[in-house]
């Protein structure tokens, strides 16, 4: 697998962007009194924490394996996506309280068009690093940097919302657009973080792969299938830029050692081309012997008893 390790300057990216963006939006909202975008601002600072995070986390999924973590260490990577997340919904409350409270006590904006101007570059320079971390981010499967990204992307969106808004006000006088944009601003953050949470929260669960992965998968087993090679339990996972595959392989119990594990070995050189990167875990049966159909469940039960092997003597397990 590539090198993980080129993947924080990326991060630091992101953070560089966010230092930027924050001051340009703050400064439009001093200028202007918007609490859309101060609501924006907000957001900014929430992208700030979120990058330094990254950083730490992408740092720690490049490490190899070790005796404690022999898989690796990716799995850090959805702990980035669930705060990313958690700090985005505390965002859209602190906006969705700032918005209600200017509905309550409004106030005009002054001097709109040098706000929006800096907001509009505060956002061009969002948008451009959103780009970059997302083709990264996908080229290296890596959830850290892509949901960096789509977060980027999002603030970018809710951006150009507040700047309609704002300029609306403008045009029109009325200064219950203002708080009533950043309420909007506010539901949409909530929808990005509940997504970025669901996100982390399924790669802890060791949610499957997607289904077209899946397919590639069954694809190529089905490639090996005859009369007298069959598989089953398969079974996938995705752990951060990682994918696990395991699977049984069923063949005649005649077939000699050599040549099943010739077979498991074409089988597996094929998974990984079809879906790297992949690790894959076979285990060979006999499809003639009827203990090898009882784990297709994922847990056997434990009363399940082999037939009798004979062991040469040095071989002896005890």
């Amino acid at each position: 697998m590539e090198d993980r390790h080129t993947l924080t300057r990326f991060a630091w990216l992101s953070i560089a962007t966010a230092v930027l963006t924050i001051g340009l939006k703050a400064t439009a909202y001093f200028l202007t009194g918007s609490v859309g975008l101060l609501s924006d601002a907000l957001e900014s600072g929430v992208n700030l924490v979120t990058a330094v995070f990254a950083l730490i986390i992408l740092t720690i999924a490049a490490q190899p394996p070790d005796e404690e973590h022999e898989y690796g260490h990716t799995k850090a990577e959805y702990f980035s996506g669930g705060f990313e997340g958690s700090l985005i919904l505390i965002a859209a409350l602190a906006i969705a309280v700032t918005a209600v409270q200017r509905f309550i006590h409004p106030q005009p904006l002054e001097q709109v068009s040098l706000g929006l101007v800096i907001s509009v570059l505060a956002s061009l320079g969002n948008g451009l690093t959103a780009l970059v971390l997302l083709r990264v981010g996908r080229q290296h499967n890596s959830l850290t940097l892509t949901a960096n990204a789509r977060h980027l992307l999002t603030d970018v969106w809710t951006s150009a919302g507040v700047i309609v808004g704002v300029l609306a006000v403008k045009l029109t006088g009325w200064q219950w657009l203002d708080p009533l944009l950043a309420l909007l601003v506010a539901l949409q953050i909530v929808r990005t973080g509940v997504g970025l949470v669901k996100t982390a929260v399924n790669g802890l669960m060791d949610t499957s792969l997607p289904v077209a992965e899946i397919n590639k998968v069954r694809a190529v087993l089905d490639g090996y299938c005859s009369a007298e090679v069959q598989y089953h339990a398969l079974r996938t996972r995705q752990s951060g830029a990682y994918r696990f595959v395991s699977v049984h392989v069923q063949v005649p119990g005649a077939w000699s050692v050599q040549r099943g594990h010739t077979l498991l070995e074409a089988i597996e050189r094929d998974l990984r081309q079809a879906l790297a990167p992949v690790s894959v875990f076979t285990h060979l049966e006999p499809v003639d012997d009827p203990i090898s159909w009882e784990d297709i469940a994922l847990h056997r039960p434990a009363n399940s008893e082999p037939d009798e092997v004979i062991w040469p003597a040095r071989h002896h397990p005890n």
